[in-house]
C-alpha cells in the first residue's frame, strides 16, 4: 500500500444536539433542580441527572465527557430537542479534517451501522472489529458562551462556550481490534491512537493493549505514532496505557481540560508562568518526545523532538479554528482564509514569552473570531486531522 495514515480506535455516531435555551428551562423546571445542586461528579442514571450534569458544567464553562447509565437515557432526553446524526471518535474527525484536504485515510472502528456507511466521505475507509450492526449513540451539547438556564431558585450563566459527550457504548468499551489492522498498518505513514479512555474492565484493556502492540509491529520504522488523551472514564487506566504504549508514542496531545486535570488545579492560561509550571509538571509525568497542549488561546509543544512540529502546530490550530466558525461544511480554502484572520493577542504574548526563555518549547497562538453559533465540538480532533496534514503536505505522508 501506499503511504497513508490509520486512524483509531474507535468511532460513534453522535446526536449533537441544538442549544434551545426555552427546552433547557422547562426540563429544569419540571425537574425541579435548584442551584446547590449542581454536581459534575455524580452517576448519571436518568434523565434529572444528566441534565443536572449539563447545568454544572455550563455554570463552569468547562467540557467533558461523562459516562451515562445507558444509551436510553440518551433517547429520551434528545426527544426534547431536534439534533443532528453526525460522526465522531477522534480517528473519525481527523479523518474528516484531512477529507478537506483530499487526504485519504484508514479508519480501525469497532462498531458499525448504517449511520456509519451512509457519512463516510469516499476518501475514508476503514477496517472495523464489528460482527453486527449496533447503535450506541453519543450526546454531544455544544453551549455558547453566555448561555444562560433558569432553575427554581436562580439562573447559571456560561463563562466560555465548550461542549460536553455523554454516551455509553459498549463496542467502545470492548475496543476489539480488528484481524485487520497489522495489514492496515503496513507502510502506514502515521497512526492515531485514541478511543481506550471509555474502557472500564482493567484485565480487557491489558489484553487490548497486548494486541495492538502486537499490530504495531507491523509499522515502518518511520511511521509517526500519535496519540489523544482523553477523559478517562477510569483515571487509573490512563497510566496502564501510558505505561504500555508511551515507548511508542511520537507525540503526545491532550486539550487544556486534560492539562489541568493532570496538574489537578487550574492554570491560567495567559500566563507564562503558570503554563511552564504546567508544561514542565505533566512532561515529567509523561515523559514523550514532543508532548503537545491545544487550548483556546494558543497550541505549544514541549521535549526534545518539539521544534520539529512548529509547522503542524500551526496547521492544527488553522484546521481547528476553521471548525470553530464553519463547522463541518468548510473547504480548502476556507482554511487558506483563516490564516489571514487576527490571532488572539495574549495567545501570541505568552508564546513569545515562552520561546524567548525555552529552547525545548515551541507554540503557536490561536484564533480571535465574533461567531454567533460557534462549533465546539470536534475541535481536538480536527486539531489532530490538521497535525497530521502537515505531515502529508511535508512529503513523508505521501
Amino acid at each position: 500500500m501506499d503511504r497513508h495514515f490509520v486512524l483509531g480506535l474507535g468511532g460513534t455516531v453522535d446526536y449533537e444536539l441544538r442549544w434551545d435555551t426555552a427546552v433547557l428551562d422547562r426540563l429544569a423546571l419540571e425537574h425541579r433542580v435548584r442551584r446547590h445542586e449542581l454536581t459534575t461528579t455524580a452517576p448519571i442514571i436518568d434523565e434529572r441527572s444528566l441534565l443536572v450534569a449539563i447545568l454544572a458544567f455550563l455554570a463552569s464553562g468547562t467540557g467533558a465527557e461523562r459516562f451515562v447509565a445507558s444509551s436510553a437515557v440518551i433517547e429520551r432526553f434528545v426527544s426534547h430537542f431536534e439534533y443532528d446524526i453526525t460522526l465522531g471518535g477522534t480517528g473519525v474527525r481527523a479523518g474528516l479534517a484531512l477529507d478537506r484536504l483530499s487526504i485519504p485515510s484508514v479508519q480501525h472502528l469497532v462498531s458499525i451501522d448504517e449511520n456509519v456507511r451512509r457519512l463516510l466521505p469516499p476518501s475514508i475507509s476503514y477496517v472495523s472489529s464489528a460482527t453486527r450492526d449496533t447503535l450506541d449513540p453519543h450526546l454531544i451539547v455544544q453551549y455558547p458562551v453566555g448561555a444562560r438556564a433558569r432553575m427554581l431558585d436562580g439562573d447559571v450563566v456560561s463563562p466560555a462556550p465548550n461542549r460536553l459527550i455523554f454516551a455509553n457504548d459498549p463496542p467502545n468499551r470492548e475496543m476489539a481490534i480488528a484481524a485487520e489492522l497489522p495489514a492496515a498498518l503496513e507502510g502506514a505513514a502515521a497512526f492515531l491512537i485514541s478511543g481506550f479512555n471509555t474502557m472500564q474492565d482493567h484485565e480487557l484493556l491489558e489484553r487490548r493493549l497486548d494486541e495492538l502492540e502486537q499490530a504495531m509491529r507491523s509499522l515502518p520504522d518511520d511511521a509517526l505514532v500519535f496519540y489523544e488523551d482523553a477523559g478517562f472514564y477510569v483515571r487509573d487506566f490512563a497510566e496502564t496505557v501510558r505505561a504500555r504504549l508511551l515507548p511508542r508514542i511520537d507525540v503526545y496531545s491532550m486539550n487544556e481540560d486534560e492539562l489541568q486535570e493532570y496538574c489537578g488545579r487550574a492554570v491560567n492560561l495567559l500566563d507564562a508562568g503558570s503554563i511552564v509550571d504546567a508544561l514542565d509538571e505533566v512532561a515529567a509525568r509523561i515523559p514523550s518526545p514532543t508532548l503537545v497542549v491545544h487550548t483556546r488561546y494558543w497550541a505549544m509543544a514541549i521535549g526534545p523532538h518539539a521544534r520539529r512540529h512548529r509547522e503542524a502546530l500551526d496547521s492544527a490550530v488553522r484546521m481547528a479554528a476553521t471548525r470553530y466558525r464553519l463547522g463541518d461544511r468548510f473547504t480548502a480554502e476556507d482554511i487558506e482564509s483563516t490564516a489571514a484572520m487576527p490571532r488572539h493577542a495574549g495567545g501570541a504574548a505568552v508564546v513569545a514569552a515562552i520561546e524567548s526563555l525555552r529552547s525545548d518549547i515551541v507554540g503557536v497562538p490561536g484564533f480571535v473570531f465574533d461567531v454567533p453559533s460557534p462549533t465546539t465540538v470536534g475541535l481536538g480532533d480536527s486539531f489532530v486531522g490538521g497535525f497530521l496534514s502537515a505531515r502529508s503536505q511535508s512529503g513523508r505522508g505521501a
